[in-house]
């Protein structure tokens, strides 16, 4: 594998060298106006002046909501410059969940938005270690009783100074960010400078970009990834907090954006709005969405599987690659990607970042598979997380690989398949069933709204293919023969081990907020129902 190399640098050092290098360069760009590297710089100055103030001291943890504005960039950076760690907050979460992090992280200060600032001043009397509250989107300074306003809280601060020299370490703690608890209880995940410095490298060069890309942001929060990768590059970020895909393509019109990063779910609405797929019309009415934007070269969604006949029908209407990567916040998070010149392969997630390996394993053995064998991915490189918060390691094997969670294989072209999570799939007499497989299938079906697939305990075979669907016309005569038809023409297509053999009708499919079955729920009732039988 060739050397992957990558700068030394603090985190917020990639912000001081785009500065440096060209201060008048648009860094972020939002509906209010834009920001130069110059005044980003600048700002995260303030920043970390108004905490070294506040703490007195290094080596705290600081919270930060990642919201879609230009102050989360400002704040993120300023928090490192001032030798302190950030706390990644959803500002999507609830009190529960936004208490829980706080606590975990033991964070001091926080950096947040009015909503957010109300619920943590309410839970305050169980935060002895909170200090102070700081609101971040309230210019004209009516914040909620016990918070700050930004604006008071950077002007309480001296103006920063020049600074002294402090010995560097790369693996210096950078940010706390939490996993998504789609599998358990969210965990704190412990990111170094090294890992956030190397990840920004790896992004950067996996999608093509340089000081001249343009990158629109349409996400629901700003994930360190997107900014870290474009101050990398001393790109152009702008963000677009509109959650209509025709809004984001109508901005990166506007804004000459050249890579528009978006989620699958946006995709797949815009894939399926009629007036998009049919194209330009020939009876000389105006095309209702806008077309491709001038100077876009591609577009990246991450998240989630996207479906491939999205990204097919995507690409050929705007002209452009549409592509996915793979990651998660343990690897800071990417570590895989397709390639704007498809040599990763259709239908896959795309081969690793510069610098990353990755293989399958045994999931219970561990023994390297034969090429084109499923198994549990495993990665390595220098983007793995230090650590989960109260360990004091990453949870690796002998030789340094650290296992995803995730089943998939490798293909001929080096691309990654992912198959399902290690705790979705069941075994049917030693054989994997993965519910995705299974789910796609059913997916073309016209005749099924949505579906959900979880293994259904059994004594004998280990676990049977139990299927939910919601009927996409559930009020139509014969139902329970509309079932036997979805089943018998699914079970067509699938393997004897993937036969469906139990069946409902659902109102509607238990999901995430970020559109992911609840399968751990799901699998839980079933387990009480199977036994409730057994015992009958």
């Amino acid at each position: 594998m060739p050397i992957f190399r990558y700068p030394e640098l603090p985190l917020d050092g990639l912000l001081r060298r785009a500065a440096l290098r060209d201060p008048a360069a648009c860094a972020v760009r939002t509906a209010h106006g834009m920001r130069t590297y110059a005044e980003l710089d600048a700002r995260a100055d303030r920043y970390a002046a108004y905490l070294e103030h506040a703490l007195g001291r290094r080596g705290a943890r600081v919270g930060i909501a990642n919201t879609l504005d230009e102050e989360f960039a400002a704040a993120w950076y300023g928090i490192l410059r001032s030798g302190n760690t950030a706390v990644l907050l959803n500002p999507l979460v609830r009190a529960a969940g936004l208490r829980h992090m706080c606590e975990d992280a033991r964070v001091e200060i926080a950096f947040v938005p009015t909503a957010t600032a109300e619920l943590l001043v309410k839970t305050a009397d169980r935060l002895p270690l909170l200090r102070a509250v700081v609101v971040t989107d309230a210019p004209d300074g009516i914040v909620p009783a016990d918070a700050v306003p930004l604006c008071v809280a950077l002007d309480r601060a001296p103006r920063p100074e020049p600074r002294r020299a402090v010995p560097f370490d790369p693996d210096t703690e950078a940010c706390v960010q939490f996993t998504t608890g789609t599998t358990g209880r969210p965990k704190g995940v412990r990111l170094t400078h090294r890992n956030l410095v190397a990840n920004a490298a790896q992004t950067a060069a996996a999608h093509h970009l340089d000081a001249g890309s343009v990158t629109l942001n349409n996400l629901p929060v700003h994930y360190p990834m997107h900014l870290n990768s474009a101050v990398y590059a001393g790109a152009c970020q702008v963000l677009c907090p509109s959650p209509r895909p025709a809004a984001a393509l109508a901005l990166a019109d506007r804004t000459g954006a050249t890579h528009l990063y978006t989620l699958p779910a946006r995709l797949h609405q815009l894939a399926a709005d009629i007036r998009f797929a049919e194209g330009p019309r020939g009876d000389g009415l105006p095309h209702p969405l806008p077309g491709r934007p001038e100077r876009l070269t591609v577009v990246l969604s991450g998240g989630s599987a996207l479906a491939p006949a999205d990204a097919r029908l995507l690409a050929e209407r705007l002209g452009v690659p549409v592509l996915q990567g793979y990651g998660m916040v343990e690897l800071s998070p990417l570590t895989h990607s397709q390639r704007p010149d498809g040599r990763s392969g259709t239908g896959t997630v795309g081969a690793p970042v510069p610098g990353t390996e990755c293989r399958v394993a045994h999931p219970r053995t561990g023994v390297p598979c034969a090429p084109g064998e499923t198994g549990q991915v495993q990665v390595r490189g220098p983007q793995l997380m230090a650590g989960y918060l109260g360990e004091s390691g990453p949870p690796v094997d002998a030789d340094g690989w650290f296992s995803t969670g995730d089943i998939g294989r490798i293909g001929p072209d080096g691309g990654l398949h992912v198959v399902d999570r290690l705790d979705d799939v069941f075994s049917y007499d030693s054989q994997l069933v993965s519910p995705t497989a299974v789910e796609a299938v059913l997916a073309a079906d016209p005749r099924i709204e949505d579906c959900v697939v979880v293994g259904w305990p059994d004594p004998v075979h280990g676990a049977l293919v139990w299927l939910g669907v919601v009927l996409a016309d559930p009020t139509a005569p014969g139902v329970l023969d509309v079932l036997d038809s979805v089943v018998e023409a699914a079970n067509a297509q699938l393997g004897p081990h993937e036969q469906i053999r139990r069946v409902e009708v659902l109102e509607a499919v238990p999901r995430t907020p970020a559109g992911k079955p609840e399968r751990r729920s799901l699998r839980r009732a079933l387990r009480r129902r199977a036994a409730a039988e057994a015992a009958a």
